[in-house]
């Protein structure tokens, strides 16, 4: 497969090993792997962008480096990387504060193997007695005729291009929302142009995440309900969408919380159903409403969440109940009207700004322009 990033990965190989580089690049299952996760990189911002499982392999390899192995010294023979060490340096690396252990200890490996299932190395070698972690060298040294080559320096470099690339389609998507920020109202229908473009199933999940909640913070600002513990004490409250964190935390599958309602809402883009019982179950089975990057109707989204719940437990019962705790589904097409109508109350400026501040967040932007 190769995509446009591919060139500049074959570029790295061939400033490294000459006349060597194309004979790297088909040989090799690492560099070939490199080439899966980089092919969002020139797809701009939008594009998903695969940071975890890439930075395992950064770090580890950085390791290997700064502990002077590559050349003669023998990798055999090292204790290995400290967990919490390579754990820091993920979040360090841009893009990286908020990832998870979850690379690191399996995901990489698993899905080397989906790739490669006939190659008998994985990437990621670990003691899990000691919580120490090696590169697997095996991947590194790649033969050709009797050149011995170790490609070591030449992840990093790749590793680095593709980071770069990211940051640059990054700062351009911020870059054109301040601008449609300050360009005249009688432009609206850019800005909703330009919003409307970041629905879409092939958006990155941050991005997503925090497009999905700034419509949704402002289709519901304006209603209201009342409440109160009598009749002659009934007061009015608009209701408000809190974000509850970081985008890909941990926090037990709720993403915004409505007040006062005290309704969940949960994005996802997976149609697994285990990931949906999960949810469910982690609440206690408290009713959510799941917002799907899909453009399939609501409908359909819900006939096949029931007929995955039948497919898993085949108990009417189990199936309703599950079922009833999803409140609400929400689609691409959903959220599309949904932004219409907050355009239409006023609300798109409020919706970019939301947008541009929410994205800064999640992207460490400040930090990085710092």
């Amino acid at each position: 497969m190769e995509h446009e990033f591919t060139t500049q990965i074959k570029g790295v190989l061939s400033k490294e090993f000459g006349q060597d580089a194309d004979t790297i690049y088909n040989v090799s299952s690492l560099m070939q792997y490199l080439n899966i996760k980089t092919r969002s990189a020139m797809r701009g911002s939008k594009a998903r962008g695969s940071f975890a499982n890439l930075y395992a392999i950064y770090v580890l390899v950085e390791d290997y480096l700064e502990r002077g192995f590559g050349g003669r010294k023998d990798y055999s023979n090292y204790e290995g990387a400290k967990f919490t060490d390579l754990f820091q340096r993920q979040r360090e690396l841009p893009f990286g504060g908020r990832l998870q252990n979850h690379a690191l200890n399996n995901r990489t490996n698993e899905e080397f193997k989906g790739y490669f299932p006939q190659v008998e190395f994985v990437p990621i070698l670990r003691n899990l007695t000691t919580n120490r972690y090696w590169i697997n060298e095996n991947l590194l040294k790649v033969g050709v005729g009797r050149r011995k080559h170790n490609l070591a320096k030449t992840v990093i470099a790749i590793i680095k291009k593709y980071i770069e690339a990211k940051r640059s389609a990054f700062k351009r998507f911020i870059e054109t929302s301040e601008q449609l920020k300050n360009i005249g109202t009688q432009e609206d229908a850019l800005v909703e142009e330009f919003i409307m473009g970041l629905l879409a199933p092939n958006v990155d999940a941050r991005v997503f995440e925090v497009v999905s909640y700034a419509i949704l913070k402002y289709f519901y600002h304006d209603q209201t309900v009342y409440f109160g513990f009598d009749l002659d004490n009934v007061q009015a409250e608009n209701l408000k969408l809190y974000k509850t964190g970081r985008t890909n935390a941990n926090d037990g599958g709720i993403d915004f919380v409505m007040r006062p309602l005290g309704r969940f809402f949960q994005v996802t883009e997976t149609l697994d159903i285990k990931k949906y019982l999960l949810d469910i179950d982690k609440i206690e089975k408290y009713p959510i409403s799941f917002v799907i990057k899909s453009e399939e109707s609501v409908e359909n989204l819900r006939k096949r969440l029931k007929e995955g719940a039948e497919k898993r437990y085949a108990v009417n019962a189990i199936v309703e109940k599950y079922m009833n705790c999803i409140e609400e589904v929400i689609d691409l097409s959903v959220l599309r009207e949904r932004l219409q109508t907050a355009a239409s109350l006023g609300y798109l400026r409020d919706i970019l700004n939301e947008i541009v501040i929410q994205s800064k967040i999640e992207f460490n932007y400040e930090e990085e322009a710092d």
